[in-house]
């Protein structure tokens, strides 16, 4: 029973890290998983990118968090989350993907460098992993990205980038202010109303001057290596194309959260199963903490209003 841990915790997301906190806190054992880098999400937002939050709303275990600015930036975020890592000890392994997960009286956890056994296991993989696909010829290319993380590789280049939401706009302004010729297509009739208020009078105006080109009502039809071709209200336009920047959004991973046994719940959102007030699934001793609680609805659970998830749950095991 020595090498049966009270609970894995996969992800070292920042909710994640809370998580392993609490358990600290509870004299819990506890092992954090993760497949990538700490808090590797945050790696993968681009580089210059500011928090919609303020640094006090991102703070967890009590470390403080202070930022030159109101709202940190990433490199501060993941200099916070590396200090909150080292304060608390916490039992972290990176890079360790999780394989395969067993069930009978425990939990087997077998990722690619170890097994670990575990009375409870909490999901905090959040949801940006999984980009959701054009789904079109030539999307495999390298000149197709669905991650952007600076605009210097774009200067000079015929750029597209599909969507209409925060990423979307944040790109097609930044990478066109670094030099790139810079081509908007979006599904919708208009820019996303939920874009940030002090942002979409910007991209509005770079339209309507026609230092960005949009086409609204309008998809991606092919991707070749120097054209693309855009299905639109005027029929299908072939445009001259260096790079495409697919900002179409990202999803949780249903697959593994099914390979659990955790049920999707069948409205719009996909809702994984699981109790608000403990955070417990369908599967009784695994856990949901973090975005991942949305499914698809992925702007209702952010840092600072989940962090309490790990308070819930850890007190839910420890007792």
């Amino acid at each position: 029973m020595s090498n049966i841990l009270d609970v894995v915790i996969i992800g070292a997301g920042p909710i994640g890290l809370a998580c392993g906190i609490e358990a600290e806190k509870n004299n819990l054992s506890y092992q954090i998983i993760e497949k990538g880098c700490l808090v590797n999400s945050l790696y993968n937002y681009p580089m210059n990118m500011t928090f919609f939050s303020t640094s006090d709303k991102l703070e967890i275990g009590g470390v403080p968090f202070i930022s030159h600015n109101n709202k940190p930036t990433r490199a501060e975020a993941l200099e916070y989350y590396r200090r909150v890592t080292t304060s608390w000890k916490l039992n972290v392994k990176l890079y360790e993907g999780v394989k395969e997960v067993n069930r009978n009286d425990i939990f087997e956890v077998i990722t690619e460098k170890a097994n670990y056994n575990a009375k409870h296991l909490i999901i905090a993989t959040g949801f940006y992993d999984l980009p959701f696909l054009l789904n079109v010829p030539g999307e495999d290319l390298p000149k197709v990205k669905h991650y952007y993380d600076e605009p210097h590789p774009y200067f000079g280049q015929k750029v597209i980038v599909v969507g209409a939401a925060n990423s979307a706009v944040d790109v097609a302004l930044e990478t066109y202010r670094k030099g790139a010729e810079v081509t908007m297509v979006i599904r919708e009739p208009e820019i996303n109303p939920r874009v940030k208020y002090w942002v979409r009078p910007d991209i509005e105006n770079r339209i309507k001057e026609s230092s960005i080109t949009a086409y609204f009502d309008s998809s991606i039809a092919e991707i070749r290596e120097t054209e693309v071709d855009v299905r639109s209200p005027k029929g299908t336009l072939t445009l001259a194309n260096d790079f495409v920047l697919a900002m179409t959004g990202y999803q949780p991973n249903f697959t593994f959260l099914k390979s659990l046994g955790i049920t999707i719940g069948e409205d719009e959102m996909q809702t994984p199963t699981h109790n608000p007030e403990t955070m417990e699934t369908n599967i009784q001793g695994i856990y949901l903490a973090g975005v991942i609680c949305g499914g698809l609805q992925t702007n209702k659970w952010f840092i600072e209003n989940s962090r309490m998830h790990a308070e819930v749950i850890i007190n839910e095991i420890a007792g």
